[in-house]
C-alpha cells in the first residue's frame, strides 16, 4: 500500500515536470511585418512568425524602435551610426557575441527579452526592452526565441490559407503616408535613388523606407 503511494506521487512529479518543459519549450521566431499599430496608431507593431508553426505574436514598438529594425532589414547604412549599430560595434569590439534573443516573460502586457551574449567560453544574459532585443537580433543575423507559454497567452493562430482581415474602411481624406506613396509613384527610378540618398543624408528613415518599398515594388512587378 506504502509502495502504491510513493508511485502514484512519483507520477505526479514527473506529470508537472513535464508540463512544465512544455510551457517552456523554446520556439524560433522571425520577422514577418512591421507596419503601424492598429490598437496605437502613433506606435508601430512587429509581428513574429513562428518558423515551424501557423502562430503570430504581435508586438507594440514605438516609432525610433521601428525605424530602427527596418533599416536594419532593409540593409541601409545611416551616415552615423545609430544606437543599435552602436552597440553592436562596442560588442564586437569586446569579442562578445549575440548568439540569440529570447523573449522571456510578458508580465501585464509588457514583453521581456534577454540577450544571450558569448565571449569565448564564457555565455551570459543580459536583460533587455523586446524592441532593442529585436533590433539587435537583426543587426546580428542569430535568432529569436520565445516560450510555449508566452505563445498561448498573446499569439494569433493565423486563418487557414494566410487569409487576412479585410481593412477598416477609412474616413475621407488621405493620410499623410498615402500622399507620400502616390508623390513616390510619380518618380522615375533615378529620381527615386536621388531621393533615398538626400534623405539618407538628412538621416529621414522612415521616407528612407518608404522609398525603398516603392523600390522593391517596382521591381516584382516587372
Amino acid at each position: 500500500m506504502l509502495h502504491f503511494t510513493q508511485s502514484r506521487y512519483t507520477i505526479r512529479i514527473h506529470q508537472k515536470a513535464h508540463n512544465y518543459l512544455i510551457r517552456m519549450k523554446k520556439i524560433e521566431l522571425e520577422i514577418v511585418a512591421l507596419s503601424h499599430s492598429v490598437t496605437q496608431s502613433s506606435n508601430y507593431a512587429v509581428v513574429l512568425g513562428e518558423t515551424e508553426g501557423n502562430r503570430r505574436l504581435p508586438i507594440v514598438i514605438g516609432g525610433n524602435e521601428a525605424q530602427a529594425i527596418a533599416i536594419a532589414m532593409e540593409r541601409m547604412t545611416p551616415n552615423r551610426p545609430l544606437t543599435h549599430d552602436l552597440l553592436k560595434n562596442t560588442l564586437l569590439t569586446f569579442n562578445i557575441d549575440l548568439k540569440e534573443v529570447i523573449i522571456s516573460n510578458l508580465v501585464e502586457g509588457i514583453f521581456h527579452a534577454r540577450l544571450v551574449c558569448v565571449k569565448g567560453s564564457e555565455k551570459f544574459e543580459i536583460d533587455s526592452r523586446t524592441s532593442d532585443a529585436i533590433a539587435l537580433a537583426v543587426r546580428f543575423d542569430c535568432p529569436i526565441y520565445t516560450f510555449e507559454f508566452i505563445m498561448d497567452k498573446a499569439g494569433i493562430i493565423l486563418e487557414d490559407g494566410g487569409a487576412e482581415k479585410k481593412p477598416r474602411k477609412k474616413k475621407a481624406g488621405k493620410s499623410v503616408e498615402e500622399s507620400a506613396e502616390k508623390s513616390l509613384g510619380m518618380l522615375n527610378d533615378e529620381e527615386l535613388e536621388a531621393m533615398l540618398e538626400e534623405v539618407l543624408g538628412n538621416e529621414d528613415y522612415e521616407q528612407a523606407v518608404r522609398i525603398r518599398d516603392e523600390m522593391k515594388r517596382r521591381q516584382t512587378e516587372r
